[in-house]
């Protein structure tokens, strides 16, 4: 394998990648409904969380019980500021509010964290089937009073949303079964 190949491949990445926005932005969109979570400081609903702009992205974790779902949150948090200048950005998971902010705090996470245990809606997106929740994102535009979800995709690991795995990808053994944990201070040197 030469470099001028892997330069190749990462030019038909990059064509397929535009290939795929330009799909998304022609696929019909889904109306929802005005959902309704509960939060730390009491219920919302799916209107609610677009705050001053017409766009959101709700962040499918499976809550913390899962060290993937809080490395792709770690992540997220990290572009959060970015992301917030174009679009609203919360979390969703099923664990209770509490639960919640007592995981978002010791992450120091600054999303705005909505639970779906009394809810629907994680199933009806698609993200929670009988094995339980999954991880993922949606994105929704409001439009007057119409919410539609405009697109949606599942995370897993070597996906687009976590630069982790395309960086140990870079290394002559890859991951080599690294799997993400919730602390390493237990790991040595």
């Amino acid at each position: 394998m030469s470099a001028e190949k892997i330069d190749e491949i990462r030019a038909q990445i990059a064509l397929l990648r535009n290939q795929l926005t330009t799909l998304q932005k022609v696929l019909p969109t889904e109306k929802v409904e005005n959902y309704q979570f509960n939060t730390i400081t009491g219920a919302v609903s799916l209107a609610d969380l677009f705050n001053d702009k017409d766009t959101l992205f709700v962040i499918h974790n499976m809550g913390t019980s899962c060290p993937y779902c809080t490395l792709w949150g770690d992540g997220f948090n990290g572009v959060l500021c970015h992301l917030q200048n174009r679009a609203s950005v919360v979390i969703c998971s099923p664990d209770s509010p509490e639960a919640q902010e007592t995981f978002r705090a010791s992450r120091q996470w600054n999303f705005t964290m909505v639970s779906t245990e009394d809810s629907s809606f994680s199933e009806e997106m698609g993200y929670q089937n009988d094995n339980g929740f999954l991880p993922g994102v949606s994105a929704f535009k409001k439009q007057g009073d119409d919410i539609h979800r405009v697109a949606n995709t599942a995370f897993g690991p070597g996906d687009d949303f976590c630069a982790v795995w395309h960086l140990l990808d870079m290394l002559p053994e890859g991951a080599a079964g690294w799997q993400p944990k919730f602390s390493y201070e237990q790991d040595s040197a």
